[in-house]
């Protein structure tokens, strides 16, 4: 009897072993090793570890889809695997895998939007960088409204202006296949927290408003390059907004053109646009471009200054001038060489 006991007890340590040995191999061991073979996996929202898994097992990256359920349930990781779009491999195994989906390591598009970037230029290097992944952003005819509720900075900026101004220059990593209201969202975000507290009750105290300081520091950004040259130049269009002087700014002429050129007839100067602040006083209808950091403080934080008028020289070199008569001579000499 004690002889038969023993036998069972062999017998089903055997068994055991057999059946452990089994799903150390399906959990451990990936389909191919050696495999250098890459796999784009999406997880939809709403998707459980029963789809998770059949979808794995159908992409040929686990051998049976109950493994890596009854895996993740017993680590405790069964609800917490996260929706995205992953790159996978069958050289990975279950563990692996799993780790993956439950840190939501999810592919990353990284997207670099120069400061002084127009919408149109921000659609097109996102176009560029998302032709592969079926995504086409559209940011243009995005109206502010569907962005005020969640934003205060945009509650005095005119709709009529779109976004423009607001989509904050910076370096991105979105989520392979982001559609434009991620991208947007994302954008924003980051323009909320570089607006400091202190810059908005700076604008406050001023008495004027953070789409007045934004349209302002767009200006600067395209028609100045260096900080010291930026705040100049911010005094002098203040100056001229307060007494009632046209801006006459180069870049709104550019902006309503398509032109980055500096190089703008009389002609062009005459287009009838609100953008035009060559025949409209004032500022133009909002931002002609998405300002850095640097040009909003200095539309925040102008240097008092004698001048009126600059011009570019073709060295890049900012000439001031105090009156109009040295502007023109100014011009002669560095425009006209």
């Amino acid at each position: 009897m004690h002889y038969l006991l023993r036998k069972r007890y062999l017998i089903w340590l055997f068994i055991v072993f057999i059946i452990g040995g089994f799903f150390a191999v399906m959990i451990y061991f990936p389909i191919t090793s050696l495999s250098k073979e890459e796999v784009i996996f999406s997880i939809e929202k709403g998707e459980g570890s029963r789809d998770i898994a059949n979808h794995l097992e159908k992409q040929g990256l686990i051998m049976r889809a109950p493994i890596f359920r009854l895996y993740v349930l017993t680590v405790g990781i069964s609800g917490k695997l996260q929706a995205g779009t992953y790159i996978l491999s069958p050289s990975m195994n279950i563990p692996k895998i799993a780790e993956k989906l439950a840190k939501g390591d999810v592919v990353k598009t990284k997207v670099t939007i120069p400061e002084g970037f127009t919408l149109s230029e921000i659609e097109m290097e996102l176009t560029s960088e998302f032709k592969d992944q079926n995504s086409n952003p559209r940011l243009k005819n995005k109206g502010l409204n569907l962005y005020k509720k969640d934003y205060d900075f945009l509650a005095d900026a005119l709709d009529a202006a779109g976004l423009e101004g607001y989509l904050f220059p910076d370096t991105y990593w979105f989520s392979y296949g982001a559609d434009e209201e991620d991208i947007i969202k994302a954008m924003l975000d980051n323009f909320d927290k570089k607006l400091t507290p202190d810059l908005r009750e700076e604008i406050k105290n001023q008495k004027k408003t953070i789409f007045e300081i934004i349209t302002m520091a767009s200006l600067l950004e395209k028609e100045v390059k260096t900080i010291e040259d930026k705040k100049l130049v911010s005094g002098i269009l203040w100056k001229r907004l307060k007494i009632g002087m046209p801006l006459q700014v180069d870049a709104t002429i550019g902006y309503i053109i398509g032109k980055n050129s500096a190089d703008i007839s009389l002609e062009e100067t005459k287009i009838d646009s609100l953008y035009n602040t060559y025949k409209y006083r004032g500022l133009p209808l909002g931002p002609i471009s998405n300002p850095g950091l640097e040009s909003i403080m200095a539309a925040v934080y102008p240097t008092d200054n004698p001048y009126f008028y600059y011009l570019s020289a073709f060295d890049g070199k900012t000439i001031f001038s105090k009156i109009l008569k040295e502007h023109n001579l100014a011009k002669a000499k560095y425009l006209n060489p």
